[in-house]
C-alpha cells in the first residue's frame, strides 16, 4: 500500500510542479491553489509512505516520477521541445525509479502495520 501511496503522492508532485509554473508568479489564483493543495497532498502522501519506505528510496522514487511526469507534461502540451535525448534520459529516470522498487528492503511486520 505505501507504494501505492508514493506512486499518487508523485504524481500530484508533478501536478503542483506543473502549477508553479503556469501560476505566473502566483498571479493566477486557480494555478496558485492546485500548487498549494497538491504540494500539500504531495507531502502528506510521501510522508506517509516514508513510514514503511526507507525515506532515501521514498524520497529518490518520489523525485524522480514526479521530474519524468513533469517533463513529459511539459512536451505534449508542447511548453517543452520535443528531444530523443529528452526520452532517453527521462526512460533513464523512471529505469532507476524501477530498480530502486525492486531492490528496495522488505517492510518488517512491524512496520508494515504503520
Amino acid at each position: 500500500m505505501a507504494w501505492i501511496v508514493l506512486l499518487a503522492s508523485a504524481v500530484l508532485e508533478a501536478v503542483w510542479a506543473t502549477a508553479l509554473g503556469a501560476s505566473e508568479g502566483f498571479t493566477r489564483p486557480v494555478e496558485s491553489i492546485v500548487f498549494v493543495v497538491g504540494c500539500i497532498l504531495s507531502m502528506i502522501g510521501l510522508e506517509r509512505a516514508a513510514r514503511t519506505i526507507p525515506i532515501a528510496t521514498a524520497y529518490a522514487v518520489w523525485v524522480g516520477i514526479g521530474a519524468a511526469l513533469t517533463v513529459t507534461w511539459a512536451i505534449v502540451t508542447g511548453a517543452e521541445a520535443f528531444s530523443w535525448w529528452t526520452v532517453l534520459f527521462v526512460a533513464g529516470i523512471v529505469g532507476s525509479v524501477i530498480g530502486l522498487k525492486v531492490t528496495a528492503p522488505k517492510p518488517e511486520a512491524a512496520s508494515a502495520d504503520a
